[in-house]
């Protein structure tokens, strides 16, 4: 069974499978022309055109028609059999992007035998979540790594800050303690901590149970250097990958941070995406505190793909209790991560 980052990924990737089966039996249908070549008594039989993977983009420019059917002594140069990635699902990919996601179709399309090769293809698979996915669409999109959320557990060395601080707040939720602030510059950044990653060892000590006050104090009496922090990846949050449509759009609007509506038949609405959800992450990047203003001017540089990184705002709500936004906003992460 496949696993996909997004729904687009998913119909790309079967409508590649379906087109390999026609170039397979276009193959087969080569072989079999080929030996009645060489038994010219064997009794001739009409061999069906081959298609093409893709139109090319000369075609597509020129109007967007199919390539003619070929002649007698081209009898399976292949022709349009699917619609091209411009308009598939209105995703209306780019040539840049489908030769940066897809360089073979490209190599396929500039090839001096283009008309006369029909080679199987295989999507791209993407490490996700400690899972491999099939992921034609997105599997060279650099926020599908960023935004990923595995729920697996890491180990975290850190050391004090010349404030001698680590640089975070944690804040305790059913009996656990969850990273609520990471600060900008600060040990905690530099390590890789994030937004909702569950506190489960400071230094060899398990802290299920712990208050907040609990967990700072036992933070501060830590030594200056080598200080262990064992954490689980975010449990409350998911990421889902989107793909803007032919009108330039993801499909969703938020407030504060908080989406609001999804819209119909959007790419929102195709990957699962649900109101009453809080923005933490665009492509990886932390938006916590963030005015909308600066959240869409992330979300507009993506040109056609973005991993949203979300919790319930119910939660984000408990998380965030006596937090004023003034504050966070001056103090919160909001690099772009290098990993």
């Amino acid at each position: 069974m496949s696993l996909y980052p997004s729904l687009e990924d998913m119909q790309v990737d079967k409508m590649l499978q379906s087109q390999n089966r026609v170039v397979a039996a276009a193959a087969a249908a080569q072989q079999q022309q080929q030996q009645q070549l060489y038994h010219p008594s064997a009794p001739s039989s009409k061999v069906p055109p081959a298609y093409s993977l893709y139109p090319s983009f000369e075609a597509i420019e020129a109007g967007g028609s199919a390539p003619e059917k070929v002649s007698v002594h081209n009898a399976l140069a292949p022709t349009a059999m699917y619609p091209d990635l411009y308009e598939y699902m209105g995703l209306e990919l780019s040539k840049a992007m489908i030769e940066a996601n897809l360089p073979q179709f490209m190599h396929a399309q500039q090839s001096p035998n283009a008309q006369a090769l029909a080679i199987p293809q295989e999507s791209t698979v993407a490490t996700v979540s400690n899972a491999n996915m099939v992921a034609p669409v997105t599997g060279g999109f650099v926020g599908l790594q960023r935004g990923q959320v595995t729920n697996g557990i890491r180990e975290l060395i850190l050391c004090k800050g010349a404030d001698k601080k680590v640089g975070l707040r944690a804040h305790a939720v059913n009996k656990g303690v969850f990273v609520c602030v990471v600060v900008k510059d600060s040990p905690a950044a530099m390590a890789g901590l994030r937004f909702g990653d569950q506190i489960l060892q400071i230094n060899g000590t398990l802290v299920a149970g712990f208050s907040d006050d609990d967990v700072h104090k036992l933070l501060k009496k830590s030594d200056k250097n080598n200080i262990s922090i064992v954490v689980r990846d975010r449990p409350f949050e998911r990421a889902i990958t989107l793909h803007k449509d032919s009108s330039g759009s993801f499909g969703f609007q938020f407030n504060n941070g908080k989406i609001t509506a999804i819209v119909k038949d959007s790419s929102a609405a195709r990957n699962g995406l649900l109101i009453d959800q809080q923005l933490l992450e665009v492509n990886g990047q932390n938006v916590i505190g963030m005015k909308d203003k600066e959240i869409t001017k992330i979300i507009s540089a993506s040109e056609r793909t973005i991993t949203l990184t979300i919790v319930p705002f119910i939660i984000y709500e408990v998380m965030m209790k006596k937090l004023p936004m003034s504050w966070l906003r001056g103090k919160m992460d909001h690099s772009v991560p290098d990993f």
